[in-house]
């Protein structure tokens, strides 16, 4: 359940279990099981939601006779371990989001340090995630990760440089780097940013076609890391930089570190120093103090930057957050989710626009996958599951995997039609 970070998890615990002598289905769904691990996300009241339900689902499906065990572990328990032990019995084990080991022990598993690195890749083989840190060293008011993660700590370079060495030579093309706060790497080992010569020594490794970025953070971004995006041609001109809201007001309540003027300035020289990189953010909506001004604001800041692509939240009250013990959570949810409707009607508007300008273009594509009648692709400027995709007709001439020049045929809202260039 949840964001790529808990992916790269469950391919390190996937790998673990492998090499202990087990079969193993990623998001196996039928048939008889000995244990159902499921890694679950503790974020916000929807993925919360989430997990849960599918956890007792799981627990039906066991008293069904499919499962033995049902193991649960990650984010979720890491928050409420005990209180979900109380209320869902039907799960036999439960584990924080740090206790691989004792989860394999649990299962009768020796865990093999030495091999901690290895994963089994659940990804089309193509792509894969790799992340460089884990944990947070930032206060903003709503969020619950530093309290489930901890600390912000940085994976020595070398060991990233190797893993993606790895990924490499099993056929990844694609490598995407994921932390929970991507530009402060280095600052706890290093004592400073190191982002900007990890990427470059990484766009250095021999048949990787392309490095993209994602999760930075807008306060005291490093600059040289859009100078080297510039430099390297296989690194995208992507940046997933999560600014949450443009009001000085709620940038000061959220406990960004930031503000209206310097996020202007951060994404002015985002274009400036990377031509035609594409942008995506989050932003939130209806947090504890948000007037109706602050709103307009940010739907102002919305139509001014046109980003390439945007997701929207409404407020979530979470416990042991700085808003949940000092703000009411006062606007109701009726009006949190009409602002995330009015911000995502601007942004669909926005997107036509944006894809409708890409008609006729020639671009770059990667194959992920077929569906029904088409390929469906990507460019450098999107990201897989979550960003624009490309559709292309189903010929024998290409395959999953490749890379391939398409010209733009016709646009949507959030997907592209394209022919081969021959």
């Amino acid at each position: 359940m949840g964001c790529s970070k808990n992916l790269v998890d469950s391919e390190v615990l996937i790998r673990q279990l492998e090499v202990n002598g087990f079969l193993v289905q990623h998001e196996g769904e039928d048939g008889e099981f000995d244990y159902v691990m499921v890694n679950t996300c503790g974020f916000i009241g929807d993925a919360k939601e989430e997990s849960i339900e599918t956890i007792l689902s799981l627990a039906a499906d066991k008293e069904e006779g499919y499962i033995g065990s049902i193991v649960v572990f990650g984010c979720l328990s890491e928050r409420y371990k005990e209180e979900l032990q109380q209320e869902i019995p039907e799960v036999d084990a439960w584990f924080g989001k740090f206790e691989l080991e004792e989860l394999l022990r649990y299962v009768g598993c020796n865990p093999m340090p030495v091999l901690m690195p290895q994963r089994k890749i659940t990804t089309p083989k193509h792509y894969a995630f790799l992340k460089i840190s884990e944990g947070c060293d930032r206060a903003c008011s709503f969020c619950a990760i530093p309290g489930i993660t901890g600390k912000h700590t940085s994976k020595p370079m070398e060991d990233i440089v190797k893993e993606a060495e790895a990924l490499v030579a099993e056929g990844v093309k694609e490598v995407i780097l994921i932390a929970q706060e991507l530009s402060y790497y280095g600052i706890d080992i290093y004592k400073q940013r190191m982002l900007a010569p990890l990427m470059e020594k990484l766009a250095n490794i021999n048949g990787l076609k392309w490095l993209r970025i994602h999760y930075t953070y807008p306060a005291a971004f490093p600059l040289e890391v859009l100078d080297v995006m510039a430099q390297y041609q296989n690194i995208c001109s992507y940046m997933d930089i999560a600014l949450q809201h443009i009001s000085n007001n709620m940038l000061q309540l959220m406990k960004r570190n930031t503000n209206k003027e310097q996020t202007y300035e951060l994404m002015k020289q985002c274009r400036e120093k990377v031509p035609g990189i594409a942008l995506r953010t989050t932003l939130l909506v209806g947090h504890p103090g948000e007037t109706q001004a602050d709103f307009e604001e940010l739907k102002q800041f919305v139509r001014d930057i046109k980003f390439d692509r945007l997701g929207v939240f409404p407020y979530s009250h979470e416990e042991n957050t700085f808003a949940f013990d000092n703000y009411d959570d006062n606007i109701p949810q009726e009006v949190k989710d009409e602002r995330v409707a009015e911000i995502m009607e601007i942004q669909e508007q926005i997107s036509l626009e944006l894809n409708e300008a890409k008609v006729g273009q020639t671009m770059e594509v990667l194959i992920d996958r077929i569906e029904g009648e088409y390929f469906i692709a990507r460019s450098q400027f999107d990201s897989p599951e979550v960003d624009n995709e490309i559709l292309i007709k189903h010929t024998d001439k290409i395959q999953i995997g490749d890379i391939i020049y398409v010209c733009i045929t016709k646009a949507e809202v959030h997907d592209l039609y394209a022919n081969i260039i021959e």
